[in-house]
């Protein structure tokens, strides 16, 4: 399998995923601005869409869309645990995260990475990603380590969106059960793996 993906972008989830399952995998970088990979191939030949993440299986078939290429790892494994069976309610909950965090988390970061926003549009998006913030602590403030019973796709990809906000002018602190879920999946050694191949961690 190959990853392709952006260094710290929502690629990451699946980069770390792919080291929780121990699959062999290989990665490479896109420069998403000139669709080009890092061995300077043309990336829109691998996604046509021209954003990441991709996966391109053993076969040569290729996945897009992280939440659907987080699945897919996570059901080929079954061994690790990060998805429960299909047809459960557990699993439906683990999906119910994994949707907030894509559809809603993920998205209201936009305008803080788009270089054509206003410094209102910037603020508005702060506003629309704390009220997000707001819901993830209320979930997590009984205490539990995370999203569900257990470390789950939903819990790598909240990982990766809640990182963002140390890139956007966004105070933790004010969520402090969301804090301590991301510094506890930084310190997961798949979390530490994929950070540092992605250049993200000495």
């Amino acid at each position: 399998m190959k990853l392709y993906y952006k260094p710290g972008a929502c690629p990451l989830a699946s980069h770390i995923v792919l080291h929780e399952i121990a699959r062999p995998f290989e990665i490479e970088a896109v420069d998403t601005d000139t669709g080009r990979t890092a061995s300077g191939a043309d990336y829109r030949a691998v996604n046509a869409m021209g954003y990441v993440p991709a996966l391109q299986l053993d076969d040569g078939e290729v996945l897009t869309e992280g939440p659907a290429i987080l699945q897919h790892l996570a059901d080929s494994a079954p061994e690790a645990g990060l998805i429960p069976d299909a047809g459960t309610l557990a699993r439906a909950k683990v999906l119910q995260h994994l949707t907030f965090v894509s559809s809603e988390l993920h998205k209201a970061f936009g305008p803080l990475f788009r270089a054509t926003s206003t410094d209102a549009e910037k603020e508005a998006a702060r506003a629309d990603v704390a009220r997000r913030f707001d819901h993830v602590e209320a979930t997590l403030s009984d205490g539990r380590s995370y999203l569900e019973s257990g470390f789950s796709i939903a819990d790598a990809y909240l990982f990766v969106v809640t990182n963002w906000a140390n890139f956007t002018g966004m105070d933790l602190s004010r969520w402090p059960a969301l804090a301590a879920h991301a510094a506890r999946v930084a310190e997961r050694p798949a979390t530490r793996a994929a950070l540092r191949a992605e250049g993200l961690l000495q």
